[in-house]
């Protein structure tokens, strides 16, 4: 049997756009620990979804964890907005604590 990572790309091939799809595809990257594929589908995830909020959590841990600190609060930042206007105010608690406690300078 394929690995989960080779049906999500199988799925995605078939259906470029389907976003569900993609965002599967980057939380299996994330469970190896491949951050520079859950960035790059999750940029296009984004650019092409209206999320409420998740992925940028989740587009801001890849970041800092390959060291694009600056990336990763932007998408923090991001998040938060996102997640207020889908009426999600604790996602967005959550990320302002994030915020503070591990990027306060």
């Amino acid at each position: 049997m394929q690995n989960r990572i080779e049906v999500f790309e199988q799925m995605l091939a078939a259906d470029p756009e389907n976003t569900m799809v993609m965002f599967g595809l980057a939380k299996e990257y994330e469970k190896i620990g491949d951050y520079h594929k859950v960035i790059d589908v999750l940029e296009k995830y984004i650019s092409v979804a209206e999320d409420e909020g998740n992925a940028y959590g989740t587009l801001a841990q890849a970041y800092n964890t390959v060291g694009e600190r600056e990336k990763a609060i932007e998408a923090y930042k991001k998040g938060i907005d996102v997640s207020i206007a889908h009426g999600h105010p604790s996602m967005a608690n959550d990320y302002r604590m994030t915020l503070d406690m591990d990027f306060a300078d």
